[in-house]
């Protein structure tokens, strides 16, 4: 009987010492899991997804539009404007120097998200690629020496005139002179036109007016002028993007109205140009 009772006994023991076991067991399995399972959210929560970064082309020869600073930075009105549009977007944008002659094949074969480069919107450029709303009006204007003679457009039809290639300036020129003109020299960036001119090279150079106006204040001692003409178009320059992107264009012209209302291009406006645009750029629309 007491060898029954001492075997129930030891069975009983048995027993209550695994059942601890296995309920230590479980206690330990139930403190880590909700340890385990809080920080996983958490974690997650923290890391929240990057913002996209947009490749933006911009040919940075076109002072005070776009240019490279003495570090190498891409730097400019066009610079300051996108900027702010990417931070009213909620994105980054990284610019990378394009040169002209290529930059629209750079943004119609994805290579470029979008260009910025104080690019004229005209009906022949939106049958391959779309424009945001205008964001800068210009005209073309003639930059020549103080001592020449010229006092308008038609002026110019004796003269050797410089132009950037494939600018509005080039197709005015052109327009005037003839396809054909050996009088016409053309230029990779109006800067290097504008020294041709300093240099006799050339009696004459037709480009944007804020390109043309900065150049001559920043550069008195080389005696430009500078003549408007009655009969150069007005123009507006928008942000290209490749034909058909709509949700690239709907957020640029988003960020765009959002830096007119709150002020924001007036402030980047006045300080290259000296004060705020009499008239805004109409809202929606649709260089060089």
């Amino acid at each position: 009987m007491s060898k029954l009772l001492s075997s129930r006994r030891v069975f009983l023991n048995a027993g209550l010492v695994g059942a601890a076991l296995l309920l230590g067991g479980c206690g330990k399995q139930e403190t880590a899991a909700p340890t385990g399972a809080a920080s996983a959210p958490t974690a997650a929560a923290a890391s929240a997804p990057p913002a996209k970064v947009y490749v933006v082309g911009t040919d940075a020869a076109y002072a005070p539009f776009e240019s490279q600073n003495e570090k190498g930075e891409i730097v400019g009105f066009d610079i300051d404007i996108v900027s702010a549009i990417a931070a009213k977007a909620g994105v980054q944008v990284k610019f990378v120097n394009t040169p002209w002659e290529g930059i629209f094949n750079a943004v119609a074969q994805g290579d470029r998200d979008f260009l910025v480069s104080a690019i004229t919107i005209t009906d022949e450029r939106k049958q391959t690629m779309d424009f945001t709303a205008p964001y800068f009006d210009a005209v073309q204007l003639i930059a020549v020496r103080k001592d020449s003679k010229v006092g308008k457009f038609e002026d110019l039809k004796a003269l050797r005139v410089g132009v950037q290639t494939g600018t509005t300036g080039d197709e005015v020129v052109t327009k005037l002179l003839g396809k054909n003109s050996t009088a016409i020299k053309r230029f990779e960036s109006t800067p290097l036109a504008l020294k041709e001119l300093e240099s006799g090279g050339v009696d004459a150079v037709v480009a944007d007016n804020g390109v043309v106006i900065h150049y001559v204040a920043n550069n008195a001692g080389v005696g430009f002028k500078t003549v408007s003409d009655p009969s150069f178009p007005s123009e507006q320059y928008g942000i290209a993007v490749r034909k058909g992107n709509t949700a690239v264009l709907d957020m640029l012209n988003q960020g765009l109205s959002g830096i007119r209302a709150d002020g924001t291009y007036d402030r980047i406006y006045a300080k290259y140009f000296g004060s705020a645009p009499g008239a805004a750029a109409p809202a929606s629309a649709a260089s060089r």
